[in-house]
């Protein structure tokens, strides 16, 4: 007999106590035909990685060609240095009557494949800010590419019109130790490509000109780079 306070335990010959054991994983057998379209999807993949890169490859080649071309085919706008400019008669109190203002500009297609042509060319001499000389320029109608061309002229006489108060103040001017002009260059261009021409452009050189009191260009406005703006 046993108490109420004991439950009957009953052992199993042969058997130990302890956990339960653990099932083994069923293995499952893949058919043929699953692994040869793995295989497939895998090669699949592949080639068009392949076809991705190669036509990216074949993008990025023809952007930079293109680029290229363009650097090289877009037109660079001609470009004025200031070499001389002098004035003489700067010590005469009178010599306004006898002046004349000399000056040479240098004109610079930097362009490797690419002409200009020029149309008719006009120089405006200023002096604070008023014109005092006009003139026509001769110049060649066209520039070759990588080619330099003189720009040369004279104001006197007709074409350089100051009056004695003027001529006073760039005394003045001088004798301080500075005379300002701005030598203004005007045309309309054209760009050439091989057959092809482009559109006119009007266009405006600024160039710099300080003289000191014996009427020579300064040293710091000597092939100073001029000033060039499309209208």
């Amino acid at each position: 007999m046993y108490g109420n306070d004991h439950i009957p335990v009953h052992h199993v010959p042969g058997s130990r106590p302890g956990p339960h054991p653990t099932p083994k994983p069923i293995k499952r057998h893949h058919s043929t035909k699953y692994y040869l379209q793995r295989v497939q999807d895998s090669l699949t993949t592949r080639a068009t990685k392949m076809v991705c890169t190669v036509f990216l490859s074949l993008l990025a080649i023809i952007g930079l060609i293109t680029f290229i071309v363009w650097l090289s085919l877009r037109p660079h706008r001609p470009r004025f240095f200031m070499r001389e400019f002098t004035l003489t008669g700067l010590a005469q109190q009178t010599g306004f009557g006898n002046a004349q203002i000399a000056y040479k500009v240098d004109a610079r297609n930097s362009n490797q494949n690419i002409g200009v042509y020029y149309e008719a060319m006009e120089g405006s001499l200023y002096y604070r800010n008023n014109v005092i000389g006009s003139m026509h320029i001769p110049f060649p109608s066209y520039q070759g590419p990588k080619n330099t061309t003189k720009v040369n002229g004279v104001f006197n006489g007709a074409t350089l019109t100051v009056n004695s108060q003027g001529w006073s103040e760039i005394q003045n001017d001088g004798a301080d130790g500075t005379v300002m002009f701005i030598l203004e260059l005007t045309t309309v261009i054209k760009f050439k490509i091989s057959s092809w021409e482009s559109q006119r452009h009007r266009m405006h050189a600024t160039c710099d000109a300080g003289v000191g009191s014996n009427g020579t260009l300064l040293s710091i406005y000597k092939d100073k780079r001029c000033t060039v703006d499309f209208a």
